[in-house]
């Protein structure tokens, strides 16, 4: 795998030319950068900083059972003695463990939080013991799709349907197994944001504090929309059968689908605003787009899209985008409402002004729905371009909101 800046951290640019390779069409693509059947990390693969916690059976909401499953995680600082000073981060669908550190061998990106997390930060390792697990059927070491089940086998499309509920329950046995009863905080942007919610609403006793960015309390129809989309993309590609593609060659496997949905997903994470300023109609090259040309936006997203191929895996995004629909904390508790109400824990809520994936809509009804909300019945609002990835470019605003919850 190639190693690189996470997509998700940079702020939208104008692609140059001699990059374009991985925009070319895959049967290209394959003769200079071979494209595999999956971004994901295996058995075998430098574990880098990763280290792995068997969690057991995990019997899921949807039915069926995740057989001797494994987290992976990594940590920051040192437990204290008295075991208090554990902050618990989650990560959003396509980030892993890797808060902080450079790209390297088993590390395809570097670390997404790396200004927010670290000696002297806002989440200061100097003081707190910092906790970063692969959320469970995730690729990046956690038991997932493209894990081998115990017949040496993939587990592909036998991989049960997972929700963030199922999710926290593997979370919960992870803290269990490093002997944490209670987290000092519980932090989480996007999807992530979902878990730390249901943590302080399933385990009000065993959260200090929450942070929720850019998430939301049940996903929306609209948001359901765009999900059902990638999955779609995803699950029409000729080389995904069924989720059981992992025997393919490279250029066989879902990629152009999973690339697709990349694609897809970028319009929702970056704003409008950021992509007609940084891009306008410009042209990528000397090509008028009405000649054979492209436009440089087409180019941007089909880099991103192509490279993602090479860090993620198929199966994991069909199941984690779909554990992101069922997302509804009010499920089975009298509504949303109601579940909020169960939080007893401060809890920071931010919106980000130009986010249209998660408005600021849903964090206000967060922030007005929750009985601990440190900034009262309306979110905090970041004033940023950035779009819904503005809690992972802004972050020294973001390092700023989070410091005084955990003083």
């Amino acid at each position: 795998m190639d190693w690189q800046l996470s997509d998700d951290v940079q702020p939208a640019s104008r692609v140059p030319a001699a990059r374009l390779v991985d925009a070319l069409p895959f049967g290209d693509v394959g003769r200079a950068h071979p494209v595999p059947v999956t971004g994901a990390w295996r058995p075998g693969d430098d574990p880098g900083d990763r280290r792995f916690a068997r969690i057991g059976d995990i019997s899921v909401e949807a039915g069926g059972t995740v057989t001797d499953a494994v987290l992976a995680f990594e940590t920051w600082g040192r437990l204290n003695e008295a075991r208090d000073n554990a902050v618990l981060i989650a990560h959003a669908l396509t980030g892993d463990s890797h808060v902080r550190g450079d790209a390297g061998p088993g590390h395809v990106t570097a670390g997404w939080w790396g200004d927010v997390v670290g000696p002297g930060l806002a989440i200061d390792t100097d003081r707190l013991f910092v906790v970063a697990p692969n959320m469970l059927g995730g690729c990046q070491g956690s038991t997932g799709p493209a894990s081998f089940a115990a017949d040496g086998v993939e587990w592909g499309s036998r991989f049960p349907r997972v929700t963030i509920r199922d999710q926290v329950e593997a979370q919960r046995r992870l803290a269990d197994r490093l002997r944490i009863d209670r987290w000092r905080a519980v932090i989480g942007g996007s999807m992530g944001g979902m878990h730390a919610l249901e943590w302080a609403i399933a385990h009000p006793e065993r959260v200090g504090s929450a942070a929720l960015l850019a998430s939301n309390a049940a996903t929306s129809a609209d948001q359901i929309a765009q999900n059902s989309l990638q999955i779609e993309a995803v699950t029409t590609d000729p080389g995904w059968l069924g989720g059981d593609f992992y025997d393919l060659p490279g250029h066989a496997g879902p990629a152009r689908g999973l690339a697709l949905a990349r694609r897809m997903a970028m319009l929702g994470y970056r704003s409008q605003h950021e992509l007609n300023e940084r891009f306008r109609r410009e042209w990528q090259s000397s090509v008028d787009p009405l000649a054979g040309g492209r436009f440089q936006v087409e180019s941007y997203l089909d880099v991103h899209g192509n490279r993602f191929t090479r860090r993620f895996d198929a199966g994991s995004y069909v199941r984690l985008v779909d554990a992101m629909s069922t997302h509804d904390v009010g499920r089975g508790r009298g509504g949303v409402e109601a579940a909020l109400e169960r939080v007893t824990s401060p809890t920071l809520v931010v919106g980000i002004s130009s986010d249209r994936l998660f408005p600021v809509a849903d964090q206000q009804r967060l922030a007005a729905g929750l009985p601990t909300s440190v900034s009262g019945a309306e979110p905090v609002v970041l004033e940023s371009g950035f779009g819904h990835d503005g809690f992972l470019i802004e972050t020294g605003r973001v390092g700023d909101l989070l410091a005084p919850l955990l003083d």
